[in-house]
């Protein structure tokens, strides 16, 4: 009879999970939001600060929307950006947009009809195409307060960098056409303040890990260290800390939170992350005593205790490492956990605060608003991105959870 080869245990929890479809189906949700968080806004058709560039003339906008944009070049020099500073802060636009629904020139004017309105309105073309009133303080000529000149021909003015620019009236309109002129596609339509959607949700992504990141980081540190400290030394140490256990975890998880938001005197992501982080120790800590309890009673915790290894050197060299698959699965189902509790802080208003976009804030803001407008999509698509990330964490955390069962069959 042929024996087959004995693997490492680490061998077969691999073969358990690759043959778990649902949770291999959750772990590429996972990671295709990974990559959308680190790509952040190189890959957001609105890539400024917190995909926050909007106009109230084409609110609540349904999927599927285009419009005609005019750039209006702002009032200011904008710093230019890297790439790798863009992908990670995004980049401060150059322009105010204002959508139209058609528009024309006449002389130095650029003549538009605001989009929904029936009002046409005018300014001088080159107010769109350079800082033009950033330089109101600099003088063309020595003996005027004028920065500008129009001539029959060209227009001649100082912009805000000092610099005497001349452009010709066919020069100016080919220009604007060229750098001044957009048509936006809105795939996933546009908010209540008629920023784009697909922008600000692709944002919240980020948003949403790293709460769930740092979230769990501070449950497993705090989970682990007490209960490691009450399932190792037992007694009154150990008596004390299940009460303080039972306690905490009789409080519900959203209360507990807004009690936190609230003693900090403070609101944003960061109190998102400690107030997230501080209420799901308590799972952690009492799996962890669990196992604690059962290993320490192990040989080798006996052997290490007669060779006079220091208690808390056993614990960190010899017990935790036997525990790391459950702590592995825990992290997982807080870490969706997490992202639930961020959702609810932030609709509420005690968690990420605008404009920064967040998927809880982004279904308050919706719900807010008047369905029977045509805004139903505004709560439906961000409630969507919570509800597939997860379903991706909890399905990954069930294959982890059998692939770490021994018992579990693996199908060859």
């Amino acid at each position: 009879m042929e024996n087959k080869e004995v693997q490492s245990p680490s061998y077969y929890i691999k073969k358990r999970l690759m043959k778990n479809k649902p949770a291999i189906f959750g772990l590429s949700l996972i990671v295709l939001a990974h990559i959308i968080a680190v790509l952040g806004y190189s890959i957001m058709p609105d890539n400024t600060p917190n995909a926050d560039d909007g106009a109230n003339l084409i609110k609540k906008q349904v999927p599927g929307f285009s419009a005609t944009i005019i750039k209006r070049h702002k009032n200011r020099v904008v710093e230019e950006t890297g790439f790798f500073t863009m992908m990670f802060e995004g980049r401060e636009s150059p322009y105010t947009i204002e959508p139209v629904d058609t528009f024309y020139f006449k002389g130095d004017s650029v003549f538009y009809k605001p989009y929904g309105e029936r009002i046409w309105e005018s300014a001088l073309t080159i107010s769109y195409v350079d800082n033009f009133y950033a330089g109101t303080s600099y003088k063309l000529f020595p003996d005027s307060s004028a920065n500008y000149l129009l001539t029959k021909d060209s227009t001649i003015y100082i912009n805000a960098a000092e610099a005497r620019v001349a452009f010709s009236k066919a020069d100016l309109n080919t220009y604007f056409l060229k750098h001044n002129v957009e048509h936006r596609e809105y795939l996933l339509g546009t908010d209540k303040r008629g920023r784009d959607m697909l922008s600000r949700l692709l944002f919240g992504t980020r948003i949403s890990l790293s709460i769930g990141f740092i979230s769990v980081i501070i449950s497993l540190f705090v989970g682990i260290s007490l209960g490691a400290i009450g399932g190792f030394f037992g007694g009154l140490v150990d008596r004390t800390l299940m009460w303080f256990l039972t306690v905490t975890w009789s409080i519900p998880g959203i209360m507990l939170v807004i009690a936190i938001s609230l003693a900090l005197q403070s609101r944003g992501i960061w109190v998102a992350f400690v107030a997230v982080g501080l209420t799901m120790w308590v799972e952690v800590a009492r799996v962890v005593r669990g196992q604690i309890l059962s290993i320490k009673e192990k040989q080798f915790v006996e052997a290490a205790n007669a060779l006079g290894i220091g208690s808390w050197r056993i614990i960190f060299h010899h017990i935790l490492p036997n525990i790391v698959g459950p702590m592995i699965v825990i992290a997982t189902s807080n870490f969706a956990s997490a992202i639930l509790i961020e959702s609810g802080l932030s609709f509420l208003g005690l968690g990420v605060q605008p404009p920064m976009p967040s998927w809880g804030m982004m279904v308050s803001e919706g719900y807010q608003s008047n369905w029977s407008d045509g805004g139903w999509y505004l709560v439906f698509l961000p409630s969507m991105c919570i509800s597939c990330l997860v379903l991706a964490f909890n399905l990954l955390g069930n294959g982890l959870r059998d692939a770490y069962d021994p018992q579990t069959a693996i199908k060859w």
